[in-house]
């Protein structure tokens, strides 16, 4: 996470179970005519726009005319409904996976168009929890870093530690599923911080955009329902009748004598053989499709963790040895800050964050020795982060 202005905040809850989002396709074409430009330096945090020579009339605008803002203002607290054209797999997602979207429905400010739809909004997934048999339920921590503007302006969303563009995403889905965000999965951004766009870049992109044509879309999943099956019948096979036999023959002899000739005996037959048939199997069908059905939450809170291995203080507080989380909440550079340990606090604190000149290689716990020979603990740094958390 890196520290840079302006920051944007988004927070979205998504729970998933229910329906399948929908999807939306844009067209972009180039504006007939020439393209305005304005009096304006350098767009912000995106492409550079040059300014009108000295003396020169701009397109569009009669003589004497007071030119445009240079910049559009949106506010924070501004709702930027996205729609998701890549799914996330549930087999391979992981974090740094990169989430890509559009806008699904205009960005209006101050009565000027800032964001048309079909804006490509790039992120990528910081944390990712996966549902299992226990508990269907799957938690994204995204943040996003640029917007892509029809005409090519690009605004960056620089990182910061607290992700300057971020989204909590909750979901509710069974683990048999293949796809936690499908298709045209629909959520909020929410920008927690002033966003300054450029104006003449954003009128290049207005007319360079139509609207988005919605209408439901095919799902990425690859599963498909396996219908029932009858089964087969027995299968029997006739036994033998059983015979009767033959009497005894007797044929009379001279003074009354005889001969018997014996008769042969009867069988009993055989039983039918019966083979057993197959049994029926039932439909298999899948998984409910994802829907989001509930809305943004609240600010991200954000934890890095630090070892004491020797007795420290903040604030006044002693930390014996051991493992501590410093926890904060939000997009600020001023911070209040929960030193925790095992999910107790152990103090709240002022700190700030401070932007340093490289990564950090490895974790740090900065100190300075008070005049009683106590030692407080001065900044903390994280490897692999540009970032201090400094103690005031």
């Amino acid at each position: 996470m890196r520290l840079l202005a302006p920051a944007v905040l988004l927070s979205s809850a998504i729970l998933i179970g229910s329906q399948s989002g929908h999807a939306a396709s844009f067209l972009l074409h180039s504006p007939p005519g020439q393209t305005a430009t304005r009096n304006t330096a350098q767009s912000p945090a995106g492409s550079a726009i040059s300014p009108p020579a000295s003396g020169a009339h701009e397109p569009g605008r009669q003589p004497g005319e007071a030119r445009e803002p240079a910049t559009i203002d949106v506010p924070a607290g501004t709702r930027i409904t996205l729609l998701l054209v890549d799914p996330v797999w549930a087999k391979t997602v992981k974090a740094r996976d990169a989430i890509y979207a559009i806008t699904a429905f205009p960005v209006v400010s101050n009565g000027t168009m800032a964001i048309p739809p079909g804006t490509y909004v790039l992120g990528e997934i910081d944390a990712v929890t996966k549902p299992s048999w226990k508990d269907a339920h799957a938690l994204f921590q995204m943040h996003f870093s640029k917007i892509i503007f029809a005409n090519g302006y690009t605004r960056v969303l620089e990182s910061a530690p607290l992700q300057a563009a971020s989204a909590t995403v909750h979901v509710q889905v069974s683990s048999r599923n293949d796809v936690l965000l499908d298709n045209g999965t629909q959520f909020d951004m929410i920008l927690q911080t002033p966003l300054a766009l450029d104006a003449n870049g954003v009128a290049q992109a207005v007319r360079r955009s139509l609207p988005l044509k919605f209408g439901a879309t095919k799902s990425a999943s690859m599963c498909r329902p396996i219908p029932a099956t009858p089964g087969t019948s027995d299968t029997v096979i006739p036994g033998t009748p059983p015979t009767p036999g033959t009497p005894d023959i007797v044929i009379p002899g001279p003074n009354g004598t005889t001969t018997t000739i014996p008769g042969s005996p009867g069988t009993p037959g055989t039983s039918p053989t019966i083979i057993p048939g197959t049994p029926g199997t039932p439909e298999i069908p899948c998984p409910a499709p994802p829907s989001v059905i509930s809305g943004p939450v609240g600010p991200q809170i954000h934890r890095q963790s630090f070892q004491v291995t020797s007795e420290l203080l903040v604030a006044g507080k002693k930390l014996p040895p051991g493992s501590y989380d410093v926890v904060w909440l939000g997009a600020g550079t001023a911070l209040q800050v929960e030193v925790q340990q095992h999910g107790k606090t152990i103090v709240r604190v002022p700190a700030r964050i401070s932007l340093l000149p490289q990564s950090s290689t490895a974790d740090k716990t900065v100190t300075r020795t008070n005049p009683d020979g106590s030692v407080t603990i001065a900044s903390l740094e994280f490897a692999g982060e540009r970032f201090a958390i400094v103690f005031d």
